[in-house]
C-alpha cells in the first residue's frame, strides 16, 4: 500500500496519495507505434506499443543525484543520467478482454549497449495522476525507477490497469491482471527499447513495494514459467507486501494493531474494488456507515485525490463499516473467501532465483506477519528466501513508506552485484 501524500505498510503507505512523484515533463513528443484501438486488440496483441512520450531527461549524474536526494532516496549508486518515457500498450482486463495500460520506463544515458532489466511494481494508489507514468516531478513513486536506471537497468514500472492514462477503474489487489499489466509492459518495453538504439537483455530482476510486492511476485512466478518466450527470470526482491491477507493483515486491520486510518482507507479500498470484480454486495448500505454508503464508492473512481479520499473517510474501520461489513472481513466466505485464496498465493511457490524479502519492523501498514507467512511458504517449497530486515526507516512519519526507499537503496546494489 504506499504513496505519500495521501497518507498512511501492507499496501501502500496510508493513501497520502496525492503528490507523490515523477519527473517534469520536459519533451512531449509522441511516437506512435500501435494503430488499432484496444477495442480490436486480441491475445496475440498483448504488448503490444501503442505509443511513446519523451516525459523527462536528467542529462547527468549529478542531475540524477540531486532529483533523489531531493526525493529522500540515496544516490550512492547513481552513475548515467536518464531519460524517462511514458508508454501505453495493450493489455487485458481481469475478463481476459483487450484494454490498454500505461507505465513508465526510464533508460541510463550510458553504460551497455545490451541493458538487463529491473521490473518495479508500485504501492497502492488510488488517483490515476499517482501512477508512475502520470506523477508530476521526481518524488517517492519515481524513485525506485530513477534509481535502478541511473545505475545502468532499463527500469520498467507499469502503471497498473486503470491507472496512469489506462481507461477504467483500477482492480486494486488483483494479482492476476496486476501480473499481465507488468509481463505486458515488459513486451512493450522491449519493442520500443531498440529505437533508442539499445536493446534488453533476457534477464529480468523482479522487485516491487507493498502492493507492488505481491504483483512482484506474480509476475516473478509467470516469468519463471515462461510466459514470455523472450524474457526470464533472474533474482526477486519484494518489498514490505501483504501476502497474507486473511491470516495477517485483516487480523492486524480488525485489532487495531495497523495505522487506524489507513486501515480504514485500505479496508474502504478492498471492498470497492472487489465488489466491482467478483460483487460481494448489492447496495454500498450493506457494508457502509452513513453517510459513507453513498459516497465511497466514487471516491475510489480514479478522479479523486488523496487528499479528497482522506476528508471523505473515517478515521477508523469500525466508523466505516457495518456489521455485516466487519463481519465479512473477520470470516471471509464465498466470492470474497475465494478471491482472498487467489491473492494470498502469490508465496505458494518455488522460485528457482535468489529472493530476498525485505521488510521494516513494526511496520504501521502491513503486517510484519506477512512476511513471516510469505517466507514459511516459500520455505514449504523448499525455496531458501533471505529475509532482509530494513530496522525502522522514516518517510513522512511512515514506516511503511520508510521501508520502500530504505529497501530501494539495497536492492539497487543487490541486483547491481549479481552480475
Amino acid at each position: 500500500m504506499n504513496s505519500p501524500h495521501s497518507n498512511g505498510r501492507s499496501h501502500s503507505a496510508p493513501l497520502r496519495l496525492g503528490a507523490v512523484a515523477v519527473l517534469a515533463a520536459l519533451a512531449t513528443a509522441t511516437v506512435p507505434a500501435g494503430a488499432a484501438s484496444a477495442g480490436t486488440a486480441h491475445r496475440g496483441e498483448r504488448g503490444r506499443l501503442v505509443s511513446a512520450q519523451l516525459t523527462a531527461t536528467l542529462d547527468t549524474e549529478q542531475d540524477v543525484a540531486t532529483a533523489l536526494t531531493a526525493a529522500r532516496y540515496d544516490a550512492g549508486a547513481v552513475r548515467y543520467g536518464v531519460d524517462s518515457y511514458r508508454l501505453e500498450y495493450r493489455t487485458v482486463d481481469p475478463a481476459g478482454r483487450p484494454i490498454t495500460a500505461s507505465g513508465l520506463l526510464v533508460l541510463p544515458r550510458g553504460g551497455a549497449h545490451e541493458l538487463r532489466t529491473v521490473s518495479f511494481t508500485h504501492g497502492t494508489a488510488s488517483y490515476r495522476g499517482d501512477a508512475p507514468s502520470t506523477t508530476a516531478k521526481p518524488g517517492f513513486v519515481t524513485g525506485p525507477a530513477l534509481s535502478y536506471a541511473s545505475a545502468g537497468f532499463a527500469a520498467v514500472a507499469p502503471d497498473y490497469l486503470g491507472l496512469g492514462t489506462g481507461p477504467g477503474t483500477h482492480p486494486w489487489m488483483d494479482v492476476p491482471s496486476e501480473t499481465t499489466a507488468a509481463l505486458d509492459m515488459l513486451r512493450a518495453a522491449r519493442a520500443f527499447v531498440p529505437g533508442t538504439g539499445r536493446t534488453l537483455g533476457h534477464d529480468v530482476l523482479v522487485t516491487g513495494f507493498s502492493q507492488g510486492a505481491s504483483a512482484a511476485m506474480g509476475l516473478a512466478r509467470a516469468l519463471q514459467a515462461g510466459d514470455d518466450r523472450w524474457f526470464r527470470l533472474r533474482a526477486l526482491a519484494p518489498v514490505s507486501g501483504g501476502y497474507a491477507f486473511r491470516d495477517a493483515e485483516l487480523p492486524a486491520l480488525l485489532d487495531g494493531s495497523l495505522e487506524p486510518k489507513s486501515s480504514a482507507l485500505y479496508a474502504a479500498y478492498l471492498l470497492v474494488a472487489w465488489n466491482r470484480l467478483h460483487h460481494l454486495y448489492d447496495a454500498p448500505g450493506e457494508v457502509f456507515r452513513a453517510p459513507y454508503d453513498t459516497t465511497v464508492e466514487a471516491l475510489f473512481d480514479g478522479s479523486h485525490t488523496g487528499p479528497e479520499l482522506f476528508a471523505g473517510t473515517p478515521g477508523t474501520i469500525g466508523e466505516l463499516l457495518t456489521p455485516r461489513g466487519l463481519a465479512m472481513l473477520r470470516h471471509p466466505t464465498g466470492r470474497f473467501g475465494e478471491a482472498l485464496r487467489v491473492a494470498d498465493g502469490t508465496c505458494d511457490w518455488a522460485p528457482r532465483v535468489p529472493v530476498r524479502l525485505y521488510a521494516a519492523e513494526a511496520d504501521e501498514q502491513a503486517a510484519d506477519a506477512n512476511t513471516d507467512h510469505c517466507e514459511a511458504a516459500l520455505r514449504s517449497h523448499g525455496t531458501d528466501p533471505e529475509v532482509v530486515d530494513l530496522g525502522t526507516p522514516d518517510f513522512a512519519g511512515s514506516r511503511h513508506l520508510g521501508s520502500n526507499v530504505a529497501a530501494t537503496a539495497a536492492v539497487v546494489r543487490w541486483f547491481s552485484a549479481l552480475g
